[in-house]
């Protein structure tokens, strides 16, 4: 079986007037969320970050402003997500970033892992996500600490 790493990223979209990406899981629809992916085998953050974007929306992150906002977040993986992972794993690591995006951004779902999006004002969107780590990223940004 291959097991993901417990180590990822997540990737706050969002448009110069903070309107903010939202996608629904399909593995549990009513759970929003931005983009998100584990690392895989010698991959850097950054490539993590610029592959899950292109996978999970089809934005093309060099034709935008991705950034490393600097920091990660440790918290405990989801018991419902623990299979994924070898045995023993109970906690990943996961390194933020954001990525500006024009309003016009075409968005193209992975079908297997998200059902639809939602572009939401960055408190509105913060509220929706069902990750507390998620919630924090997205306040960082209406903060301007990101």
């Amino acid at each position: 079986m291959h097991y993901k790493t417990p180590e990822s990223v997540l990737i706050v979209i969002y448009t110069p007037n903070l309107q903010v990406l939202l996608l629904e899981r399909a593995d549990h629809p009513g759970w929003w969320q931005s983009v998100t992916g584990s690392m895989e085998q010698d991959e850097t953050p950054l490539q993590t970050a610029t592959r899950e974007v292109f996978e999970e929306t089809g934005i093309d992150t060099a034709k935008h402003q991705l950034r490393d906002w600097g920091y990660t977040n440790q918290y405990e993986i989801y018991e419902c997500f623990r299979h994924r992972y070898a045995p023993g794993i109970t906690h990943n690591t996961e390194h933020v970033f954001g990525l500006i995006v024009s309003e016009q951004t075409n968005i193209t779902l992975a079908p297997r892992e998200h059902l639809s999006y939602i572009w939401l004002p960055a408190q509105s969107a913060a509220e929706k996500c069902f990750s507390p780590s998620n919630q924090a990223a997205i306040n960082n940004l209406l903060k301007g600490s990101s």
